[in-house]
């Protein structure tokens, strides 16, 4: 018999696949492959149908993105779709209201940043599109108008974040109604207008005008001159190598580097021969974690503003000198090697093939529950607070300009084995994110697991998710074996022991391809609502 080690088998599918939070936004990702779509086209409806379906994660107020595999091409390409600052986003506009950090909720942080994603959708869709970008959004549109069934995740987030909700009218109307149905009828015709006419849909038209009358009415930031000048930009993605696999990894502004860091420290310690899931394991890469997000801190910005040196952060020979830091037999204090950020934030990804092997891997985000928690207008749009990662340091790489983006967690992965595309994987999770890569990566290259087996892992987060912890906790699901928890205890690690499953371990998807085959192999997280469908 078929030896049982996960929850659900791997999807297999001969043609196309999609992977997502949600079921119904994969399905309407794989309605548009079947009907002659792309990977883009796939992609664009299954991120749209999630920013009406999972409001409080994502949605078009947001960012987003992308790598794309050009299987003809046998290239990777990489689309950054950050939300820029106002032109009134200043240290000094902060300091005029008596400020002294980006807060976290409200209009403020809503509008500092103007929304990313919908122009990443129509730049991806102009390049490899092959449906009208109506058809990519009719699903998403019928769910904003005529309703959606309310998971219990989407439940208890919304009542979770229902003090922060009832502060925005626009918000609460929408969001706050008990009932087995959502609608977002506002929503809706803000996407036909998306539909009908692309990035100006958006970005200029009635729903700009209606963007702008709100944020003035709230004293926002954004105006239409920052609305007309948002972009989403092509660019060069980052690539390491892990045991001959290469992997790609969104450039800075976001984080990406931070797992080929992470992979080279760790390459010459031959985790394949070390117990899966043994405390050996899990301590090595705990320290990895610390000292990549240590260089993350004190580099990683818009490299458009701050001179980022990428390329050695993500070199071999770097790696092999910050090693020297780790300890085998210890936890890394956390003073002697600091990193700072959370591990609170909320986001989608997405992985999609089509029956031509090209491939996308997008991530799209508010960043927290609900993002800003506020409603613009009668747009049906809920605005992002990514711009609360923003410093108001002035001598912060990360500080607040106009036209930056502030530094991203999103993060998005593409992995190669002989020049051949093998898998998309991605995240939720903000500073889990590129820890829940590297134990995806690790478990099925090291250990031989496959994408559904990599995903329901038992899994680890280092850090912290709230002002009241500390910063190195090590938060573990309770299906790590016992004495691999006992034993980090014992080394010092200061270890929060969950359940056996724990959303806030994020919600991880991917698909690989199997090389002799061809066959899609897609996995979902059980943590999430998500399916992996192919046809």
């Amino acid at each position: 018999m078929t030896e049982i080690r996960t929850g659900r088998p791997a999807t297999l599918a001969p043609n196309g696949m999609v992977t997502s939070p949600h079921s119904l936004a994969s399905a309407a990702g794989v309605d548009v492959l079947r009907a002659g779509g792309s990977a883009v086209d796939a992609a664009v409806a299954t991120s749209a149908a999630l920013s009406v379906l999972y409001p409080h994660m994502t949605g078009i107020g947001g960012d987003a993105f992308w790598l794309i595999h050009d299987a003809k091409a046998n290239t990777v390409r990489y689309i950054d779709g950050g939300g820029r600052a106002a032109s009134g986003g200043t240290i000094d506009a902060f300091a005029k209201r008596g400020l002294s950090e980006v807060p976290y909720r409200g209009v403020l942080p809503g509008t500092l940043t103007v929304p990313g994603s919908v122009a990443s959708w129509t730049e991806a869709h102009a390049a490899y599109g092959r449906l009208p970008l109506k058809r990519c959004l009719d699903s998403a549109i019928g769910y904003a108008r005529d309703g959606f069934p309310v998971t219990a995740r989407l439940a208890s987030w919304r009542n979770i974040t229902r003090p922060e909700l009832e502060k925005s009218p626009e918000a609460a109307a929408i969001f706050l109604p008990d009932g087995p149905v959502l609608k977002n009828p506002n929503l809706a015709r803000t996407l036909e207008a998306i539909a009908s006419d692309g990035w100006y849909g958006f970005y200029d038209g009635e729903v700009a005008k209606e963007l702008v009358r709100w944020s003035r009415a709230n004293d926002g930031f954004f105006t239409a001159e920052d609305l007309a000048a948002q972009q989403a930009r092509w660019g060069e993605p980052i690539v390491g190598t892990y045991r001959g696999v290469t992997i790609y990894e969104t450039p800075p502004p976001t984080q990406g580097f931070a797992v080929l860091e992470m992979l080279n420290l760790l390459e010459p310690l031959d985790l394949r021969h070390k117990p899966f899931l043994g405390p050996d394991y899990v301590h090595l890469l705990v320290q990895a974690k610390q000292i990549a997000y240590h260089d993350r801190d004190h580099h990683v910005a818009d490299p458009r503003f701050a001179d980022v040196p990428i390329e050695r952060l993500i070199s071999k020979s770097y790696a092999d000198g910050r090693r020297t830091l780790m300890d085998p037999a210890r936890a890394l204090p956390w003073d002697k090697v600091p990193s700072y950020g959370s591990l609170a934030g909320d986001t989608v990804y997405i992985a999609a093939v089509d029956k031509e092997g090209n491939a996308v891997s997008l991530i799209h985000s508010l960043y927290g529950l609900f993002g800003a928690a506020v409603v613009a207008g009668n747009t049906g749009v809920v605005l992002q607070n990514r711009s609360s990662y923003f410093s108001l340091d002035p001598k912060s790489p990360n500080k607040v300009e106009p036209g930056k983006t502030p530094l991203h967690t999103l993060i998005a992965s593409l992995a190669f084995r002989d020049d051949k595309f093998w898998a998309a994987v991605g995240c939720m999770g903000a500073d889990g994110q590129p820890q829940i890569h590297l134990q995806t990566y690790i478990a099925m290259i090291d250990h031989g697991r496959d994408i559904q087996e990599a995903l329901e892992t038992p899994r680890f987060l280092s850090g912290r998710f709230g002002l009241l912890e500390a910063r190195d906790t090590l938060h573990m699901e309770a299906r790590f074996p016992p004495g691999t928890i006992d034993a980090l205890a014992q080394r010092g690690h200061l270890v929060n022991r969950w359940g056996d499953w724990n959303e806030t371990a994020g919600h991880a998807h991917g698909i690989t391809i199997d090389p002799s085959s061809g066959l899609r192999i897609g996995g979902s997280d059980p943590r999430s609502d998500g399916a992996a469908i192919g046809y």
